[in-house]
């Protein structure tokens, strides 16, 4: 095979993200017509009836807390305003292109993976399938930890939360939306962690020593995290945390494996 120039390396780069960009406007352009189901799924989180909300009450329930992490009658507790002429429309139009890059991930998983292949073994090219399948699984339950877990504990923590009762609370609808697409995505990117650590052990540019070092930052940061989005209750801050942490020593687990599989072919090549 012909060894490829830098300039050749960015040109195919330049037609992967090309693709992926069309892909991306393609399934975002589809969603447009579904809106009234993507209307739903936006402004979902902000109705006490929502299924987190009722899980929470019920979980409540069952630890004999009563009533102390249900949310009643958030509704009235915070107005959202669109205060541009255009808002709307650019909410609309946002909306669908992050829903468009949410249903392309696979897509766009494929094209990356059709980028680096060419760096790999032929034995770790014939795992193209297995990696798409295990990345895209990983992508959209961290889309949905972020959609049923996230959003919705920080909708009721920034809603009900007042420095006065002088102050009340009137959301924009770009800082709504902002919030829900920032959650969704980053938790979605999150959950990816142990595909990228899984590449880096293989690259040599992190170990499993490296990431136990800083295990304890590590998990300062993610109880850090779940403080701020959720409510001041413990029940609430380990529902965020514990997926988090699990997902996080589960790329520990991996990069060891990854690592001592190395350590291994080296001693017998």
């Amino acid at each position: 095979m012909k060894e490829m120039s830098f300039l050749d390396h960015l040109e195919v780069l330049r037609w992967m993200l090309i693709r992926s960009t069309i892909a991306i406007v393609i399934a975002g352009a589809a969603t447009f017509f579904l809106w009234d189901y993507i209307d739903a799924l936006i402004f979902g989180p902000l109705k006490s009836d929502f299924i987190t909300y009722r899980s929470l009450c019920d979980l409540s329930h069952f630890l004999n807390f009563g009533e102390t992490i249900c949310v009643t009658d958030l509704e009235n507790h915070f107005i959202i305003q669109n205060t541009e002429m255009e808002g709307q429309m650019n909410m609309m139009v946002w909306s669908c292109i992050t829903a468009g890059f949410i249903l392309s991930f696979p897509y766009i998983l494929w094209e990356l993976w059709g980028f680096v292949s060419p760096a790999l073994y032929d034995k770790e090219k014939k795992n193209a399938k297995f990696f798409i399948f295990v990345s895209s699984i990983l992508f959209f339950l961290g889309v949905c930890f972020g959609y049923f877990v996230v959003v919705p504990m920080s909708i009721n923590f920034f809603a009900t939360f007042q420095v006065s009762d002088v102050v009340k609370n009137q959301f924009s609808l770009d800082s709504y939306i902002s919030m829900i697409k920032t959650a969704v995505v980053a938790s979605g990117l999150f959950f990816e962690l142990p595909i990228v650590i899984y590449f880096l052990t293989k690259l040599g540019i992190v170990t499993p020593e490296f990431l136990r070092k800083y295990r304890k930052i590590a998990v300062v940061i993610v109880l850090i995290v779940a403080a701020i989005v959720t409510p001041p209750d413990v029940v609430s801050q380990v529902i965020v945390a514990v997926p988090m942490l699990i997902i996080f020593e589960a790329s520990v687990i991996l990069s060891a494996i990854v690592y001592k599989k190395q350590q291994k072919e080296a001693l017998t090549s």
